[in-house]
Order: C-alpha cells, then structure tokens, then sequence
C-alpha cells in the first residue's frame, strides 16, 4: 500500500510532493537510516513527472531531511544537533552585521544567567572537570584573537551542556557561533577583556562547583554586563578607526 496520495493540483507539484515525503518522515512512516521509494516509485505513487519529484527531493537533501547516494538511492537522514542548529547559524550568518553586536549581548543577557543557575544545580562531574579544563585552556592561551575568542566560547557552551538540559545547549549554538567573530575583535580592541573573562569565568565557575545556584546567576549576569562595556569600546573603536 502507497504510504502517498496522489496530486492533483497542477501547481506547486514539487512542493507539495516534498510536504508530503516530510509528513511521512515526521509521523516515522520512514525511519532514520531508512531508503525512500525510487524516483520511479515516487512519480507513480503521486502521479507526478519526474522532474516534479526531483525537485521535491533536491529541496529536502538541501533542509537535511535526507541523503541523496548515486547508484544507491535516498535515505532518510539520521537527525544530529547539526541539523537543527546549522540552518538557524547560517540564518544568523547571513542576516548579521555591526548593528547585531549589541543585540546578541543582550539576548545573551536574558538568557544565560539562568542556565548558569541550572549548571550549578545540575552538573555532573564530568561537566566540571570539562569546565576546568575550559578555564585553564583559556588562562594558558598566547595565540592570535580568534582562537583566544573559541575558548571564551566554549567555556559558555559547556556550562548550557552542564545545565543538562539537551535543549538549551541547541538554542545557545547558533548564537554562540557568530560569537568567536565578535569576540575576536573585542579582544583586539579591549586591553583588559582577556584578564576580564579570566576574572569572570574563575567566579562563574566557583559558583558552579559549590552548587550555587544565586551566585552562578549573579556571577553570569555581573560577566554580561562587562561584556556589554566591552562591545561597546570595540564598536567605538571600530567607528574611529574608520573615519
């Protein structure tokens, strides 16, 4: 029996064979790792040209939804936190400019003083022999900007991963990505931001490893707000040095 209905509509044939190939993969009709009917199949099945049902698929391999193989055929792809957060990265990406650098602050502000709390709360010991480790690997660092701003970075992930919650670590992601760019430069631009982060990271991380929960939020919200000075002086600078 066809798991698919017949269209009858003659426009928009394409997309509404891939609504329907992605309701099936949604309800698990076809299962992660699982092989689609052949394009053949599929044509008669939705009674649709070729050309309709290759559409179809070129848009849902381009979403992640499946893996198209030469000579082998389509299967359904095995979902990885990559699939959620790299398409929210690639927005964030390509709608980003200086103007955004405050924005992401604040956003950050609202959100990571409570996931901070949750860490304290929630962590486990592997957790926080990750984050003292972060902590250290940003002390030791001499490099160039970049990599000293992937470390800060990394430190904040983690502490969304200690929150042990799966969900938040795939909100913050995304974010956190566009991160080490701006990061970058407010090291280059801010004399003291490395001590700063040093500073902040130690107390945040205290907080978390005495399970206090008021003073992890507290330490997070006090680093946040630092950071916003900090970005503040990198954007000033940025400004005069283009004038």
């Amino acid at each position: 029996m066809s798991v698919f209905q017949t269209i009858a509509k003659p426009s928009q044939l394409s997309k509404l064979v891939e609504e329907q190939i992605e309701e099936a993969i949604r309800q698990r009709k076809y299962q992660p790792g699982s092989k689609l009917p052949t394009e053949l199949m599929l044509c008669s099945q939705f009674g649709v040209s070729r050309t309709a049902v290759r559409e179809a698929l070129r848009m849902l391999s381009a979403r992640g939804l499946i893996t198209i193989t030469k000579g082998k055929g389509m299967y359904v792809r095995k979902i990885s936190a990559d699939t959620v957060t790299n398409p929210m990265h690639l927005y964030l990406q390509m709608t980003y400019d200086r103007s955004h650098v405050l924005d992401i602050v604040h956003a950050r502000q609202i959100i990571e003083p409570p996931i901070a709390a949750m860490a304290a709360i929630n962590h486990t010991d592997e957790d926080a022999k990750r984050l003292e480790k972060d902590l250290n690997d940003l002390k030791e660092c001499n490099s160039d900007y970049p990599h000293l701003a992937a470390l800060d970075m990394t430190f904040h992930l983690d502490i969304a991963k200690a929150s042990e919650n799966p969900i938040i670590p795939l909100i913050l992601d995304p974010i956190h990505r566009l991160l080490p760019q701006i990061k970058s430069s407010v090291y280059a631009s801010v004399e003291d931001a490395k001590e700063s982060a040093v500073i902040w990271h130690s107390k945040i991380l205290e907080a978390i490893l005495n399970k206090d929960a008021d003073g992890a939020r507290t330490a997070m919200t006090e680093h946040l707000k630092i950071a916003e000075e900090h970005a503040r002086r990198m954007l000033k600078a940025q400004k005069t040095q283009s004038k």
